[in-house]
């Protein structure tokens, strides 16, 4: 039984065992053809996904485009589908500051847990014919690649997010609402964008980062957020009860504390900017996902595949 599990696709969902493989084409592969795997399992059974490799013919279609291979086989004429036939355009954001490189208690740093979801996405976009783009950010957008859907494209964007994944943001802060903001005017087609951050700011920064995302619903982009935390850590606050400093990664900031003075109190806080978010997100119609670093793969990529089922 041991034997078995050890061998499974599934294992292939958890960060720490994904960040072994040497590469992110392996990566991005591996975790998707895991989910796949997954979906056939409770608790997602009758949840089916169909790779747009082929379409049933419809009348107009050209006959050059007729898969005759196919029809051999099954007696049914099916339509290759080709680069520039794309259902939906995606954009994935990646914040790629300092508190992103963030790592306590967990075996990866919240960037690292970051760059293998987006690569992940990213092949599931491309296996599916999607044109999917990717934009990094600190305080400033850094990256900007557009849309397309080859498989030759994707390597391009991989090797982007490898860099990524080693780099170390020049700027200490993040700037999601200007990022935001930046994306709205630029992206002229209605897209989906997924948005993968922590999202740790003071308050008036959440209120900045609100607006900004209502100027993405205004331009009619539909919004996925994928939060990353270090759960234990950043939102439980379990931290050794013995005095200590606290250094802020992107202010530079410390602070001399017992975390068991305050673990109460900032929990509250904590639990009432999320929960703050969520109504805000809920509000305007925009999908919102927390994730641990310690947790699989699985769900993320379900609340993108159930997104992106309700856009058709």
């Amino acid at each position: 039984m041991n034997n078995k599990n050890s061998t499974s696709p599934l294992k292939y969902l958890d960060p720490v065992m994904i960040s072994r493989l040497n590469n992110m084409e392996l990566r991005a592969r591996l975790v998707v053809e895991g989910f796949i795997t997954g979906l056939h399992k409770s608790p997602y059974h009758g949840f089916s996904v169909e790779f747009a490799e082929h379409r049933l013919y419809n009348p107009g279609d050209a006959l050059r485009h007729v898969d005759w291979k196919v029809y051999a086989k099954t007696d049914r004429y099916y339509v290759k589908q080709y680069e520039e036939e794309t259902n939906l355009h995606h954009y994935i954001l990646l914040d790629t500051s300092a508190s992103m490189q963030y790592r306590h208690a967990g075996q990866l740093s919240k960037l690292q847990y970051s760059t293998y979801l987006a690569a992940a996405l990213h092949y599931l976009m491309i296996q599916q014919r999607d044109a999917t783009g990717l934009l990094s950010f600190d305080s400033e957008v850094r990256t900007f690649l557009r849309p397309r859907s080859t498989m030759r494209y994707l390597r391009e964007i991989l090797l982007q997010l490898e860099r990524l994944e080693s780099s170390r943001s020049s700027e200490h802060f993040t700037g999601t609402a200007h990022a935001l903001h930046q994306v709205a005017e630029r992206v002229q087609r209605r897209s989906l964008i997924v948005l993968i951050s922590d999202l740790i700011d003071d308050d008036d920064s959440q209120d900045q980062i609100i607006r900004a995302l209502r100027h993405l619903r205004h331009k009619g982009h539909e919004v996925l957020i994928f939060r990353i935390l270090e759960k234990e850590t950043e939102a439980l606050f379990n931290l050794p009860n013995r005095p200590m400093i606290l250094r802020d990664m992107e202010s530079g900031v410390e602070l001399s504390l017992n975390p068991s003075t305050l673990r109460n109190a900032y929990i509250e806080r904590m639990h009432d900017l999320s929960d703050a978010l969520k109504r805000q997100c809920r509000k305007h119609s925009i999908d919102y996902v927390e994730l641990d670093t310690q947790v699989s793969y699985d769900k993320a990529l379900l609340a993108y595949l159930n997104k992106r089922k309700t856009l058709h």
